[in-house]
């Protein structure tokens, strides 16, 4: 394996004193052309995503694992694991915990802040990490977390498999009361993809997240369904990943 161990980050904590665990890196092979964070499932950590994107062949890209902070999830009854935010039933009436996500969307810009200005940067992630991926998306979009502080990284890329996408809802108002939020939004390239057999996050929840998405200005949204899929990846997805990565963020080698 080529990447190492590294404690990026590691101390950092949320806005409820929960500590976020080690980061995992994985180093480009060839020329550093894009930095992508890449952020695990609930109860997962950044090792087992450092080893998948590891095995990848997009050797132009960093890729950052980090590890969520442990704490209560109410869906689990208030069980502590590894969780970017807290999260209830997986339902329409889904709450939003706007400080836990805000404090992990913070943590991830803090971690791509220091890459060099010429290196693309993006975000990426599964089922919850999809959400919280989605999320810093709208916020790069609106400028700003939602607690009203400023989002200064200038995500170029996000990728979301098997999520959804946190305060969709009100995400359009938003978006058009900025011209500014307006163009960001419409700059970004998202794909989501989402298996039609997931029975931890519906399918209906990627398709809703995408058509909120579309509607509220972000020009340059990719679903991609998978026939029977449940709530994991496969390389056929993974490889779909690879080729709209290399194309999106126009690296050597791709067509």
């Amino acid at each position: 394996m080529s990447y190492s161990h590294q404690s990026m980050g590691s101390g950092s904590r949320s806005a409820r004193g929960y500590e976020f665990g080690r980061t995992y890196v994985v180093r480009p092979k060839g020329k550093h052309q894009a930095t992508i964070v890449w952020l695990h499932g609930l109860g997962d950590n950044g090792s087992s995503s450092s080893q998948l994107l590891e095995s990848l062949p997009l050797p132009n890209i960093k890729w950052i694992c980090p590890t969520a902070p442990s704490r209560p999830v109410s869906l689990l009854g208030g069980f502590p694991c590894t969780a970017w935010f807290d999260v209830g039933e997986i339902s329409e009436d889904l709450h939003d915990d706007i400080e836990g996500l805000d404090a992990s969307a913070a943590h991830i810009a803090n971690l791509l802040s220091t890459e060099p200005t010429d290196v693309k940067v993006g975000i990426g992630g599964f089922s919850m990490g999809a959400a919280i991926a989605l999320y810093s998306t709208t916020c790069y979009a609106l400028g700003r977390y939602g607690n009203g502080l400023p989002y200064t990284i200038n995500l170029r890329a996000t990728v979301g498999l098997s999520g959804w996408l946190p305060g969709w809802r009100s995400l359009r108002s938003k978006i058009e009361s900025s011209n500014e939020a307006a163009r960001r939004a419409a700059s970004i390239p998202v794909i989501l993809a989402h298996g039609t057999s997931d029975d931890v996050v519906p399918y209906r929840f990627g398709e809703t997240s995408a058509h909120a998405l579309a509607m509220s200005g972000f020009r340059q949204v990719v679903f991609k369904p998978y026939e029977g899929l449940g709530h994991y990846t496969v390389p056929k997805e993974m490889n779909e990943v690879v080729h709209w990565l290399a194309s999106r963020l126009g690296l050597d080698g791709s067509r």
